[in-house]
């Protein structure tokens, strides 16, 4: 890799620079911030406490700088194995969050009807009260396993208890079928494992690196970037597949601008070339792996040329790309992507996905799939549940999604929905997550609410689903309370612990105090014996045998390293029912899937239409941090890329044609229109769709300040595929229409 080019790539974290200067240089006022930047006094603030952070899901380690009571600054943890003393962007700029000022503030009490987002402020005990009321009303109606729990977010585990011991394991987090859920399938069919999160991957020492659909350093993972830089610092080449020539495309030896829906034709057609030029690791394959014959024969006729008219993509390229993939090998990491819900048959997918890797020998070996463990830390010996869960209900019929292994968000959204569950849900607690989204086809979310006795939001920020609450009780941010400890598996296994690095601003109260209160408020006391997190917390480190001052100076304990590759010394070992790497899947076979990976061409744009595709910036965590004055002075708006040629086809743009910054309105296929939003007219996609970040379009009347910037791509997701096997919602099935946005009075 060229000088040039590694300067390149490091530009992927220029916006990280820019909101790091930002963070620690802008005056901090209690209403958001000063008017203007001023310069960074440089200051290490009277005292310096370490967290993690939860502006995503990577939990990185920070260090908080106070000074007179106000954070100052956030850096990262050099002693926390996930920052490595770097953050990304959001990451720097979480004290946006912390100064917003649109927080949540006061508990609230709809007064008027479900959607108007009209609220009357109430005391703690008046909100709490009526919590409890609407949950015990719904057990005494309906049974316990009517109440559900949409959760998002680490502080989540505190609610998620509170359920267990009112008697509901209706507990769902998006994240599962809106997400990583096919992934993790996937994986699991294979290899008997699934990926995990933080996604444990050694991309710091492969020789190879294949993303397929994955934008990282535009989905900035904070470990994986550094590991990628340091990747490609070493030498280390990349392979991207993406119909949009995203920022990493830009640094990547083979490009395949694939057409959208088409991935499990090339993963078949890479395969079919490994195999059958006696590419792949032969001794691996033999040692750890069954069905190679069988898979032989699946893909013997998806030959390059097979799939040239299916993805777009010329057959000399795709030999090219196999070589080079199969060239690296052991050390060719085939990353697994986060969000895997896109067309409905995405284990499938996955299956295709771990499936190249195990003819790479890239699971269990360096450069490839790392194989951690973590800390063992003792639960709190809380009695035992004593109201049993009888069912869940995240499906209409039971033999729905047999291999489904975590409950089902939009699931349990469906069966809320009269006349669709035998037992439908009457009530809602949604934590940390806004529904309205983060599930498919926001009408049926709407739908399934009106429906409800009662629904409960927790929130930091007043987001769309707060508006549809009967009760809105405000949580401190994460800078603003301690919460559990974290024991994640990773390739340095650890504890971390997140600290309160200033008081609650406001009324706003921590998680675990709210989850106390309605316990003890719901005859549940015997569930909650410990007097605060802080208590609960230490019970448990002391209880491990380790050092719970030293655990609060440095914000982490580092366990002991152990073998996470062969190379290491780690004997691999598979779960599955062959105890080998399984190619073809009698477990699929048995519940009437394809025991191997089937294409299905997906269906195609009608006339004038795009395939609607979305993704993430780098300085944002999709709709949690759009509202953040700091990094929105970065990215504050989003806009619809789409392909400069098929800009100037457009029906109805003869008199003028499109160009980069006009607005623009999207129409998908069941006419439902979007709010204005600027386009970007480039060469860097496909012409066969437009792509959009996701998070905007937001209508709260709370968000003050992202309320009607850009559009929102949910709004247009309002059909979507079912994976059978697992469940996940495959999004990426929406067509629109692009039109003129009418000019602006």
């Amino acid at each position: 890799m060229s000088d040039i080019s590694r300067r390149q790539f490091i530009k992927i974290s220029s916006a990280a620079g820019g909101a790091a200067a930002l963070a620690g240089g802008l005056a901090l006022t209690s209403g958001g911030p000063a008017e203007g930047a001023v310069k960074d006094p440089g200051t290490q603030g009277d005292k310096v406490i370490p967290t993690f952070c939860e502006l995503c899901f990577w939990k990185c380690g920070v260090l908080a700088h106070v000074k007179n009571g106000r954070v100052t600054k956030l850096e990262g943890n050099p002693d926390h194995p996930l920052s490595n003393g770097k953050l990304c962007p959001r990451g720097t700029g979480g004290h946006g969050l912390l100064y917003d000022p649109d927080r949540l503030k006061k508990p609230l009490i709809r007064a008027k009807k479900r959607g108007e987002d009209v609220f009357q402020e109430v005391s703690w005990d008046t909100a709490l009260d009526k919590v409890a009321t609407g949950m015990m009303d719904v057990r005494k109606k309906h049974g316990p396993e009517a109440l559900a729990l949409f959760t998002h977010g680490f502080g989540g585990s505190w609610f998620k208890h509170l359920f267990k011991a009112y008697g509901s394991n209706n507990i769902a987090a998006p994240s599962y079928a809106q997400c990583r859920g096919p992934r993790e399938v996937g994986f699991y069919l294979t290899f008997g494992q699934g990926i995990g999160s933080p996604e444990a991957v050694d991309a710091r020492n492969a020789r190879c690196i294949t993303l397929i659909g994955s934008h990282l350093g535009e989905n900035m993972h904070n470990t994986h970037v550094q590991d990628l830089a340091h990747a490609l610092d070493r030498g280390a080449e990349l392979v991207v597949v993406d119909p949009r020539f995203s920022t990493v495309a830009g640094k990547a030896k083979y490009w395949l601008p694939i057409k959208p829906g088409t991935d499990i034709a090339l993963l078949l057609a890479w395969m079919n070339v490994i195999i059958s030029e006696g590419l792949y690791d032969k001794d691996y394959i033999a040692k750890y792996a069954m069905g190679l014959d069988k898979l032989k024969d699946h893909v013997a006729a998806k030959t390059p040329e097979w799939a040239y008219p299916l993805t777009g993509l010329q057959p000399s390229l795709i030999r090219d790309s196999a070589r080079f993939i199969a060239s690296a090998r052991p050390a060719s990491l085939v990353h697994p992507g986060r969000r895997a819900t896109w067309y409905g048959d995405d284990t499938q997918r996955e299956r295709a996905k771990a499936m190249l890797a195990a003819l790479l020998g890239s699971w269990g070996r360096k450069g490839g799939y790392l194989l951690p463990s973590s800390m063992s830390v003792p639960a709190f010996p809380y009695t035992a549940y004593g109201y049993k869960p009888k069912e869940v209900r995240d499906r209409i019929e039971p033999s729905l999604y047999p291999l489904a292994d975590e409950v089902l968000a939009s699931g349990m959204c469906d069966a809320t929905i009269p006349g669709k569950a035998k037992n439908p849900i009457k009530g809602w607690f949604v934590y940390g997550t806004n529904l309205m989204q983060s599930l498919p086809d926001p009408r049926q979310t709407i739908k399934a609410i009106q429906s409800l006795d009662f629904m409960v939001a927790i929130d930091v920020m007043p987001a769309e689903i707060c508006g549809w609450a009967d009760v809105v009780l405000p949580e401190s941010t994460y800078l603003e309370r301690c919460d559990d400890l974290w024991t994640p598996a990773y390739r340095e296994p650890f504890v971390a612990v997140r600290q309160e690095v200033v008081p609650p601003m406001y009324e706003s109260k921590p998680g675990w105090w709210i989850a106390k209160e309605l316990g003890h408020r719901m005859g549940l006391s015997d569930y909650f014996p410990w007097k605060d997190s802080k208590e609960y917390a230490k019970h448990r480190v002391k209880a491990a045998g380790m050092d719970c001052e030293a655990l609060m100076k440095t914000g982490v304990i580092k366990g002991k390293l152990t073998p996470t590759t062969e190379e290491e010394g780690l004997t691999l070992a598979f779960d599955t029912p062959s105890k080998k790497i399984e190619l073809w899947s009698a477990q699929m076979e048995s519940l009437g899937f394809h025991p191997m990976p089937e294409f299905t061409p997906p269906e195609e744009p009608p006339d004038g239409h795009f395939r609607l595709l979305f993704g993430r910036h780098p300085v944002h965590t999709f709709g949690r941090t759009t509202n953040n004055r700091f990094l929105s002075q970065i990215f504050d708006e989003n806009e619809v890329w789409i392909n400069a040629d098929a800009a100037r086809a457009l029906p109805g743009f003869e008199g003028r044609a499109l160009k980069t910054g006009d607005r623009v309105v999207l129409i998908n296929q069941d006419d439902v229109k979007s709010n204005p939003v600027r386009v970007k007219v480039t060469q860097r996609i496909r012409g066969d769709a437009v792509y959009m970040v996701h998070g905007y379009g937001h209508t709260a009347k709370g968000l003050k300040f992202a309320r009607g910037r850009g559009a929102s791509d949910s709004d247009l997701v309002t059909n979507y595929k079912v994976d059978p096997v697992m469940g996940g919602t495959g999004m990426n099935i929406n067509f629109v229409r692009i039109e003129r946005a009418p000019a602006r009075v």
